[in-house]
């Protein structure tokens, strides 16, 4: 079997100052590509770190696949550690320079430095992969049937050329695997409970397919995976069985996240929705606008963070504010009803909570959590107690607040 490793080279990765999305985003190309990756590793800008994780991860897999480093500063040493590593000496690459040239006179629009020319140097030993979308190539290398791939850091670069260039150059040269996953979402149920609810499911499964517990802010993803050319037919057989036993918890049998669920579900029946949103601060409508085709479902957010704009724009009354305070039930049913008055969307979410470090009260301690979701003529309330720190409160909120209006919308439209 066909095994990659994936090598992200940046200080910035391991001091937490930037987050590697780059490896998660490869890892699922390469996985629909029959390509499992079998490691992971981050290493800094350090001549040493880097030399070691190429020897040491050429042990383990065929396809070694590396990001980052390849800048035109000084502390991008990826490309003439990779030139020594495979015993190459640097050229200055003639397609490489010209997409560079092209860059900065027909998109930039301004002189080229001779660092910039830089960019186009290359190991005499490498096949370069022109980048489309910057200035540093890609390079790919061999070593006793090893293929190592060098891409830029930089996401949206990297990622074009793993579609344009580099799996149909894998795909080609090596043999892939048929990796089959089938992925349900479960909420309102723990990972232990469920774990309960499917034992001897999951104690009769053949060895040959996996059963793996993703939880993640309130909601569970049970996966099911196996390899091999016949295997198709068997998981399916295991997932609709499964999905039977957690019919209760269950939001969705694809991959994809509740705001998705939630949009198709609208589409589906011509309807839209909006947010009023407090304490979330417009995370939710964030969500909803991250899904493509958004605009079919969603027409907007009014963020009323201050008690002024809840009055002045949503028309809570002062009283309510004064006698229940903001985070309250009484003020989450007129936000929601005053957001709907304003954008005449057929459903809405409205949400009124602390989300801390600082804010909370003997009566409403930090993670208290108002939320509404309805119609014009319905709205349905319910109050969360999250007790966690800001960021995850905030995800908490959205997360159990787009599932609530979820089973709303199916009861009212009888789904």
């Amino acid at each position: 079997m066909t095994k990659a490793s994936i090598i992200t080279i940046g200080d910035e990765l391991l001091i937490g100052q930037v987050i590697d999305t780059n490896s998660a985003w490869i890892a699922q190309k390469l996985n629909k590509a029959g390509i499992p990756v079998v490691r992971r590793v981050a290493v800094g800008d350090a001549w040493n770190e880097i030399w070691t994780a190429l020897d040491e991860e050429q042990q383990y897999a065929d396809i070694i696949l590396i990001t980052g480093g390849l800048g035109p500063t000084a502390d991008d040493i990826t490309k003439p550690l990779l030139c020594e590593y495979f015993n190459g000496k640097m050229i200055i690459n003639k397609d490489a320079l010209e997409n560079v040239e092209n860059i900065f006179k027909n998109i930039l629009k301004r002189p080229m430095i001779e660092r910039n020319r830089k960019q186009a140097e290359v190991p005499d030993v490498c096949e370069v992969i022109i980048n489309k979308r910057g200035t540093a190539p890609g390079m790919v290398f061999s070593k006793e049937n090893k293929t190592f791939i060098s891409m830029p850091g930089v996401p949206h670069e990297m990622k074009g050329m793993i579609v344009d260039d580099v799996l149909p150059l894998l795909q080609k040269k090596y043999t892939t695997t048929n990796i089959v996953h089938k992925t349900l979402l479960t909420a309102g149920v723990g990972e232990s409970f469920l774990a309960e609810l499917i034992l001897d499911f999951e104690s009769n499964l053949p060895a040959h397919i996996k059963l793996a517990y993703l939880p993640n802010y309130g909601m569970v993803r049970l996966r099911l995976t196996a390899t091999g050319d016949n295997v198709a037919t068997e998981v399916q057989e295991k997932f609709d069985t499964l999905q039977s036993l957690v019919k209760e918890y269950l939001v969705t049998n694809e991959d994809e996240p509740l705001q998705a669920v939630v949009g198709k579900l609208l589409v589906a029946k011509g309807k839209t929705m909006c947010t009023a949103e407090s304490c979330t601060g417009g995370y939710i409508a964030h969500l909803l606008t991250a899904m493509p085709g958004s605009s079919k479902f969603y027409d907007g957010s009014v963020v009323s963070y201050s008690n002024k704009v809840k009055e002045d724009v949503l028309n809570v009354k002062v009283a309510t504010l004064q006698q229940y305070g903001a985070v309250s039930e009484q003020v989450v049913i007129e936000m929601a009803k005053g957001v709907l008055q304003k954008i005449k969307s057929d459903y809405t979410i409205a949400v009124s909570g602390i989300m801390g470090p600082d804010g909370g009260t003997a009566d409403k301690p930090v993670g208290t959590v108002w939320v509404a979701v309805g119609k014009h003529d319905k709205i349905q309330t319910q109050l969360f107690n999250f007790r966690f720190d800001r960021e995850r409160n905030i995800q908490l909120t959205a997360i159990n607040v787009l599932n609530l209006l979820r089973k709303f919308i199916l009861v009212d439209l009888e789904v």
